[in-house]
C-alpha cells in the first residue's frame, strides 16, 4: 500500500517522448483541481518496455499514460484489460489496482465525446479510415454508440477485412470493407468520418452535412473537408475529451475540457 502522505505519481511512457503532450495536459488538470500529484515523462525503448511497467508497479505509481507503439506492447504487460483495449489490441491508460495495472483504450471514448458535442452518432453511418489500435477503438465506441453502420477502410486489407469481421461478430451495426485508394468517394448515406489514419488519401463527395473528425492533435483539417463545408471536429477537441477521460480515470475528479485544449492549443503552439 502507498502511504497516503505521499504523492501520487504519473507516468507518461513514450518512444519517442519528445513532443508528447500528456504530461503537459495532466499538470494543468492537476493544478486547476488543486491535487498535489508529480508526472514523470519517459522515452522508453520497446523492447524495455516490460522493465518500465514493472519499475512503475514496483514504486506504487498511480498509473501509466501509455503512447505511440508502446500501447499495444503494453496489452501482453496488464493485470486486466478493459473490453475496449482487448477489442483495440491495445492499451493507452494503466491503472493500478489491487491485482497490478489494469489495461484500458480511451482513444475511441475520447473520439465519441468530441462528436457529440457536434451531433449525436446514433442512427448515423459512419467512415472509418484507419484499422490499427486507433481506428479498432473508435469504431467499437461508434458500434456500442448506436451507429447505424460502419465502413472501415485501411491501406492494409487484411487489417480492415480482421476490424469488419470483428464488429460484424459483436452484432450490434453492421461493418463493411470500403477499397483503400488513393481517392476514396464517400458513400451517400455516410454520416461521419472519422480520419484514423496518418496514410494519405483524398476524399470525394463530402456535403456540409458530413461531421468531419481528425484523431491525430496535430491534424490540419483536409482542404475537401474545409471545402465541402463539413462540421469540422478538430484533433485538438479529441485529444482533449480523451485527455479529460484519462485524468477522471486516475483521479477521480473531472477536467475542464475547455481548459485542456487550450492547453494543448498553446502547447502545439
Amino acid at each position: 500500500m502507498t502511504s497516503p502522505a505521499l504523492q501520487e505519481v504519473v507516468a507518461v511512457l513514450a518512444s519517442p517522448a519528445a513532443g508528447n503532450p500528456s504530461q503537459y495536459l495532466f499538470e494543468r488538470a492537476l493544478a486547476a483541481a488543486g491535487l498535489d500529484w508529480r508526472l514523470v515523462t519517459c522515452d522508453v525503448p520497446p523492447g524495455r518496455l516490460a522493465e518500465a511497467v514493472s519499475g512503475a508497479a514496483a514504486m506504487g505509481f498511480r498509473g501509466c499514460i501509455v503512447s505511440g507503439p508502446l500501447r499495444e506492447l503494453a496489452l501482453g504487460l496488464v493485470a486486466t484489460a478493459s473490453p475496449a483495449a482487448t477489442f483495440a489490441r491495445a492499451t493507452s491508460l494503466l491503472e493500478r489496482t489491487a491485482d497490478g495495472f489494469g489495461g484500458h483504450m480511451t482513444d475511441g471514448r475520447g473520439l465519441i465525446e468530441a462528436v457529440r458535442a457536434h451531433g449525436d452518432p446514433v442512427g448515423r453511418e459512419v467512415l472509418v479510415l484507419g484499422a490499427g489500435p486507433t481506428g479498432r477503438a473508435v469504431t467499437l465506441e461508434l458500434a456500442l454508440a448506436g451507429a447505424a453502420g460502419i465502413l472501415v477502410a485501411d491501406d492494409d486489407a487484411e487489417r480492415a477485412a480482421a476490424l469488419a469481421a470483428d464488429l460484424a461478430a459483436m452484432n450490434t451495426a453492421p461493418a463493411t470493407v470500403l477499397p483503400w485508394a488513393a481517392a476514396i468517394e464517400v458513400p451517400e448515406q455516410v454520416g461521419i468520418v472519422v480520419r484514423a489514419t496518418a496514410a494519405p488519401t483524398v476524399l470525394t463527395g463530402l456535403r456540409a452535412e458530413v461531421v468531419h473528425a481528425d484523431v491525430a492533435a496535430d491534424a490540419v483539417p483536409p482542404p475537401e473537408a474545409v471545402a465541402a463545408g463539413c462540421c469540422l471536429v478538430t484533433g485538438l477537441e479529441v485529444r482533449a475529451a480523451q485527455a479529460a477521460i484519462e485524468f477522471q480515470a486516475l483521479t477521480g475528479s473531472e477536467a475542464d475540457i475547455e481548459l485542456l485544449r487550450e492547453a494543448l492549443d498553446e502547447y502545439l503552439s
